[in-house]
């Protein structure tokens, strides 16, 4: 019997949160080894933040109405081995003139646009262009300038490392860096950047944003001013779903975008962890559409798992790997303590990508922790609940610059 994933996930979260908090920084003795290694990359010897090269960004990817001036940064930041790697991302400045001190940031982390070169926001813009155009034209007519990393291995060296959140808060926070040096060093006065700052994102970058949350502080050091996140759509307990397919099982009811997600997550997966051999658990089927994600962006993907059911990817159930299960806790679990900071998160009632169920049981695992939490719902899909949510969500942040 097919059952709805609202169910299975949010059943999931209510024994998860009667475990010990995820390890979300655990590491392998592979990984440790492979973060001891020197990269090749000539970023591996500069600091993370540090600007390797800069241009002006193409016009029609800039945030239509609201952008005076628009670049995309190459910088330095840490991958999922813990090497510095480089990365690109991009910087709106809104019109007008910076207040004092400069113009207060948000660091956009973007929701799921694929994972291979061709899919990076810098080069193509966003996967939903409508959506994400106007969600952020909102934040910069309040006046707050936006950097948006790509994410390590999105239009770099490397796989992406799709919904690994340390990796992301790197690449977030280190995008600030970046921006703010950069600001400091080729704009005028009028233009550059504060390092007061906030984290926004959704889906893929709502979870990215809210680990960013937990983060900021200890990645951002001295010379930031981290005042809180905003997640809208925030995925949890992702570890989870991923742990449940195997051959002819998937007992939730699989969407073409949770399909075209799980794809992302092997294959990020594989990249980071190669002793789990993940592709020993795939038919032929699974490793062609496992391959294709690398290079697929969403929409491309998205169409062409339509019709091909998951369980016919695999050969044997993914948890019957050794270590896998444990291995995917620590890879997608998200952060649930060391939140210095407020966070906002919003979910919509009829997110099928998302459940509000599996949202709700995190953030009751976030209070108990001790975060500063406001979450609310609205009516609304996973794609809808972002504009909806600005009603709060705006102030929320302002309330974030006050002080």
């Amino acid at each position: 019997m097919r059952i709805r994933l609202a169910a299975v996930l949010a059943a999931a979260a209510l024994v998860t949160a009667g475990l010990a908090p995820a390890s979300v920084q655990a590491e392998t003795p592979e990984q440790a080894a492979k973060a001891s290694a020197q990269s090749s990359s000539k970023s591996s010897a500069k600091p993370v933040g540090t600007v390797l090269s800069s241009e002006t960004l193409k016009r029609s990817l800039w945030i239509p109405k609201t952008t005076s001036r628009a670049f995309k940064l190459k910088y330095v930041t840490t991958d999922a081995f813990g090497r510095r790697t480089p990365s690109t991302g991009t910087v709106f400045v809104p019109k007008g003139r910076a207040p004092k001190g400069g113009w207060p940031v948000i660091s956009w982390a973007h929701g799921t646009s694929g994972i291979g070169d061709g899919c990076a926001p810098s080069s193509v813009g966003p996967a939903m262009p409508a959506r994400d155009w106007a969600y952020l034209g909102t934040w910069m007519r309040q006046g707050y300038a936006i950097v948006a990393s790509d994410y390590a291995g999105l239009g770099t060296t490397g796989v992406h490392a799709y919904l690994h959140n340390r990796s992301t808060a790197h690449n977030v926070v280190d995008m600030v860096k970046a921006a703010r040096r950069f600001s400091q060093s080729h704009l005028p006065e009028s233009q550059r950047l504060s390092n007061k700052w906030v984290v926004i994102g959704q889906s893929q970058g709502g979870g990215g944003a809210i680990a960013t949350a937990s983060y900021a502080t200890e990645f951002g050091g001295k010379g930031l001013d981290f005042r809180g996140g905003v997640g809208t759509g925030t995925p949890a307990f992702i570890e989870v779903l991923v742990s449940l397919p195997g051959p002819g099982v998937l007992p939730v009811d699989a969407s073409q975008a949770l399909t075209a997600y799980l794809l992302y997550i092997l294959v990020g997966m594989r990249e980071v962890h190669p002793e789990l051999d993940i592709d020993s658990a795939l038919t032929p089927e699974g490793k062609q559409f496992v391959d294709l994600a690398e290079t697929a962006c969403i929409i491309e993907l998205e169409e062409a798992v339509k019709g091909h059911a998951m369980g016919d990817f695999f050969n044997r159930p993914l948890a019957s790997l050794p270590g896998y299960v444990e291995t995917a806790r620590a890879y997608l679990g998200m952060p649930e303590t060391s939140f210095e900071k407020p966070i906002f998160l919003a979910n919509g009632l009829v997110d099928t990508d998302v459940p509000m169920e599996t949202t709700a049981a995190y953030v009751g695992l976030l209070r108990a922790g001790g975060a500063d939490v406001t979450f609310r719902t609205y009516p609304t899909d996973h794609n809808t609940t972002m504009q909806a949510s600005l009603v709060d969500s705006v102030p929320f942040v302002k309330g974030l610059f006050r002080y």
